[in-house]
């Protein structure tokens, strides 16, 4: 089973979410729990108080580090109680980017995995030299909090898990799966403003499907990501597709060509 632990200044956050579609449905199943903490139950004083001014001046205000480190204690004895281990992730721009890879290492933890949701201008430096969590960062923009990267992590590992997908055919067919974008997707009616879906789609033709569908992937990450196809070493079957591509005009620039097999 995967568990998730959030801290965070803001729990009522996280119940909307986890209420529905398949993050519901793993939990519903056994296969996620997420319990959220929050961070103004780890403080001593009678007012809760969690952050404070910056030392050195600046606009708003930083975390504390107190809360946070009881917070991670209490979790990580609760843990070792259990014969189990945690695993602390903290969303921050400072971070290593947020990729499929990353999820797929997600959903197959054993530890809990505890996240910490920053806010307000950061957090106590000390934070990160006491516990040295693993920052991870969903792009280069700044949001104002960690909550919402929170969800992403637990969204994107959770429907990886076997189970929690109603095909588990999903999930190797999607975007990033296989280093490519999806290719298109259509359903019914079978024409809409003059635009009708694919003869190939409605061919019943299976493997004529796969190459369209495996063309159609390559041309799309062509186009829009190429940076994921840079010293990619392309299978035969692969180079063939881009061949016709370029040929059909569909593509306009070589591509960096290395065979396997």
């Amino acid at each position: 089973m995967l568990r998730f632990d959030v801290l965070t200044l803001f729990p009522g956050m996280f119940a909307p979410v986890l209420a529905h579609s398949m993050l519901k449905r793993g939990q519903d199943k056994g296969l996620l729990t997420v319990k959220v903490h929050n961070l103004r139950e780890f403080t001593a004083d009678r007012h809760k108080v969690v952050d404070d001014m910056p030392y050195g001046g600046g606009a708003g205000m930083v975390m504390k580090a107190e809360p946070i480190l009881l917070a991670v204690a209490a979790l990580r004895n609760e843990a070792h109680a259990s014969g189990e281990d945690i695993r602390l992730v903290f969303p921050t721009p400072h971070g290593r980017p947020f990729t499929q890879g990353y999820a797929q290492q997600l959903a197959g933890e054993r530890r809990r995995i505890v996240i910490l949701c920053g806010h307000y201008e950061g957090v106590d430096e000390r934070v990160r030299m006491t516990l040295a969590p693993e920052e991870v960062s969903l792009g280069d923009f700044v949001l104002t909090g960690g909550e919402l990267p929170a969800l992403v992590l637990i969204d994107a590992a959770a429907r990886l898990v076997p189970g929690v997908l109603g095909d588990p055919s999903s999930v190797l067919e999607e975007s990033f799966s296989d280093a490519l974008l999806e290719y298109p997707q259509y359903t019914r009616p079978a024409e809409i403003g003059g635009i009708s879906v694919p003869d190939v789609l409605l061919s019943g033709h299976h493997e004529a499907i796969r190459l369209w569908r495996r063309k159609q992937a390559l041309r799309s990450t062509y186009v829009r990501r190429p940076d994921l196809l840079k010293d990619r070493i392309f299978t035969k079957e692969d180079q063939q597709l881009l061949d016709e591509l370029m040929s059909e005009g569909l593509l306009t620039a070589p591509t960096s060509r290395r065979e396997e097999g």
